[in-house]
């Protein structure tokens, strides 16, 4: 597991979003790491192979957008260990929240979370993150 940027290049950070109809490049995937509050990385042979992500307001409160494992590792406990450092990275905040859909409810109950409302809006023009993209 790793918590930095140090030794990691975009080209690293290949084969996530699937299913994303307007996924963020490799590039956008370096520049949205490098700007996270927490970022934690599992690696196999120099390749990232998932990543769980956090923003807070490093007082109280934190949200994880993204946990994603490489179709090719997934089924391993990855995701369940990135999470797991991510808690304990986090785990001095109020509150952590995250969404997820229906599905997923029993993983991160797993991990000790609980099931509560979320809204959201998306502009899925800008699922990519390039600026001015649309």
């Amino acid at each position: 597991m790793q918590t930095t940027l140090e030794g990691i290049s975009p080209a690293q950070l290949t084969g996530f979003f699937v299913g994303w109809p307007n996924p963020p490049s490799p590039e956008t995937f370096h520049r949205l790491l490098a700007g996270s509050y927490r970022f934690v990385l599992a690696l196999q042979n120099g390749q990232v192979i998932g990543f769980v992500q956090a923003i807070s307001d490093g007082v109280l409160t934190a949200f994880i957008p993204l946990l994603e494992v490489h179709p090719d590792h997934q089924g391993q406990g990855i995701g369940r260990a990135l999470m797991e450092r991510m808690l304990t990275e986090l785990g001095d905040l109020y509150a952590t929240d995250l969404a997820c859909d229906d599905d997923l409810v029993p993983f991160y109950e797993g991990l000790g979370l609980r099931q509560a409302n979320l809204m959201f809006r998306r502009n899925y023009e800008r699922q990519n993150g390039r600026p001015g993209a649309g």
